[in-house]
């Protein structure tokens, strides 16, 4: 390899002095590229490290460069300069076998946040990486691609996590998650909230008020990725990762903003909110260049393959559903979209297709059918595929002919695990897929085992089995032969060190839809 760039050479020392060259290369104005190499960074790497999307040849690493991450203008108390980053990835924690390195130019119209496409790597290998700036070295993250496409593979193991508030708990969770023993980590959405409670649980917190501009969401991701032990959980894996609706907005749908204290806003007045928050989303994830936002719009959607054994299908439940709000009789409208065309099409295409044994749906919202009232009367959440029947059904159907498919949902703050039936309305139909619900982060505080009125929820929708309301993450190995899953919770998150165990585990044959407790 050529001359390590991490060793405090007197060629390092004077690295600062190229810079002007390095932003005229990545398109920096003159005056940009004059002042890029100007005084020392203090302290940069206050968000950490993450790593995600793992391919067979490769990763993205991200970091992004916030000395002081809650500044009011949203740039992390970063120079309006560029500046040059450098990155390292090696097969060993020390990084004595230093296999791939360069550097990229961070620049303050995407608040100083650096997404590196490595590929070249080794498929189904372990790696760590590393970043520098200005002499200072950020904390090291381990990472690890994709097996090679085809390949045989015995066990994949992930996790997947979601909604968490951060002025309603610990993230205590993800400090165990660390220490698990897994190949990716899926978020499904709600990675902040956009809500203005401040909390009362000895967090520090941003002032207590709604967010609504690309300076305030990009102040909220940093309070929340400034969290030592989601820090932890990014730096331990790579994560694979989709928005619900609180990265922007509760319950958006579309263009259409759903406040719950104001007037709807004006279509264009939203997107331009949409625009900004998508756009402090991306600088704070581990995404590729082509999730990168173009105004309002960005493709979220996007499959991740591990060898012959699963595939992961990343949806959008939010950018292209219609609204929610609707008469009774509107919900059954055929043309009523979830998903929107283009990617309900993608969807499932993937799924008629050559896929791997065990194909996983990873969105946000309820998929299976869910009737909170007793007896004859019917209620049902506007805001999941209950609310979109004719399309769910259609995306059902299409499901039973799919390798084991698996459902997993976030949103609800709560553990599920549903059997998805032929017919939800007839519970002796066939049952042609699984879906796994899995709780909160912190959201909704410490929780309990259940609410006195999920009993209710359990007698009418008996292809439900397992309902927990504490918090914590769901565990997933996968084999050839079978899927096992374990709810693991956490006691509280109200206050820090909390434990963690197993509330339930089930399994998942092979061919074989449906659930087995363990």
């Amino acid at each position: 390899m050529s001359e390590n760039p991490f060793k405090p050479t007197r060629r390092q020392v004077l690295l600062a002095g190229t810079a002007a060259i390095g932003a005229a290369a990545v398109g920096g104005t003159a005056a940009q590229a004059a002042g890029a190499g100007r005084g020392v960074i203090r302290e940069p790497f206050q968000l950490g490290v993450a790593s995600g999307d793992p391919l067979p040849d490769g990763v993205v690493l991200w970091t992004r460069l916030a000395p002081e991450p809650l500044t009011e203008d949203g740039f992390g108390g970063m120079p309006d300069r560029i500046v040059p980053v450098q990155w390292q990835v090696a097969t060993d924690e020390k990084f004595t076998d230093v296999v791939a390195e360069g550097t990229e130019h961070a620049a303050r119209e995407s608040a100083h946040s650096v997404h590196v496409e490595v590929s070249g790597l080794r498929p189904g290998a372990q790696y760590f990486y590393r970043f520098r700036v200005d002499g200072q070295i950020s904390p090291a993250g381990r990472t690890k691609t994709a097996p090679a496409p085809g390949s045989r593979l015995d066990r994949f193991a992930f996790a997947f996590a979601s909604c968490q508030h951060y002025a309603s708990g610990h993230y205590t969770a993800y400090r165990h998650m660390a220490e698990e023993d897994l190949d990716l980590v899926a978020f499904l959405g709600d990675y902040i909230y956009e809500s203005g409670a401040a909390g009362s649980i000895g967090r520090p917190h941003v002032p207590a008020r709604e967010i609504t501009d690309l300076a305030d969401y990009r102040t909220r991701l940093g309070q929340y990725k400034a969290d030592e032990h989601l820090q932890a959980a990014h730096a331990a894996f790579p994560w694979a990762v989709v928005f619900d609706d609180h990265e922007v907005e509760n319950n958006w749908a579309s263009d259409i903003s759903q406040p719950d204290d104001e007037p709807d806003q004006d279509r264009e007045v939203f997107r331009k909110r949409r625009a900004q928050a998508f756009q402090a989303y991306w600088e704070h994830m581990p995404l590729r260049r082509a999730q990168r936002p173009s105004g309002p719009d960005i493709r979220i959607h996007r499959r991740l393959t591990f060898g012959d054994l699963v595939d992961v299908h990343l949806l959008d439940t939010r950018q292209y559903r219609d609204d929610q709000e609707v008469p009774p009789e509107v919900v059954q409208d055929p043309k009523r979209t979830m998903l929107g065309a283009d990617q309900r099409n993608w969807l499932l295409n993937n799924l008629a297709g050559p896929t791997a044994r065990w194909n996983v749906l990873a969105q946000q919202v309820f998929f299976s059918q869910r009737d909170f009232a007793a007896g004859d009367d019917e209620s049902f959440s506007d805001d999941a595929w209950d609310n979109y029947p004719v399309e769910r059904d259609l995306v059902r159907d299409h499901l039973k002919t799919a390798s084991n498919p698996v459902v997993i949902t976030g949103d609800v703050h709560a553990n599920y695990a549903a059997e998805v039936k032929a017919d939800f309305d007839r519970p002796e139909s066939e049952t042609v897929a699984t879906e796994l619900v899995g709780t909160s982060i912190a959201s909704g505080g410490d929780g309990r085992d259940q609410n006195p009125d999920d009993l209710v929820q359990l007698q009418e929708n008996p292809h439900i089995k397992f309902l927990n309301r504490q918090r914590g993450y769901v565990r997933n190995t996968i084999t050839p032969d079978e899927w096992t899953a374990d709810y693991r919770v956490v006691d509280y998150v109200t206050s820090p060190g909390a434990g963690i165990s197993n509330r339930k585990t089930f399994t998942i044959q092979n061919a074989k839809p449906g659930l087995t407790e363990s």
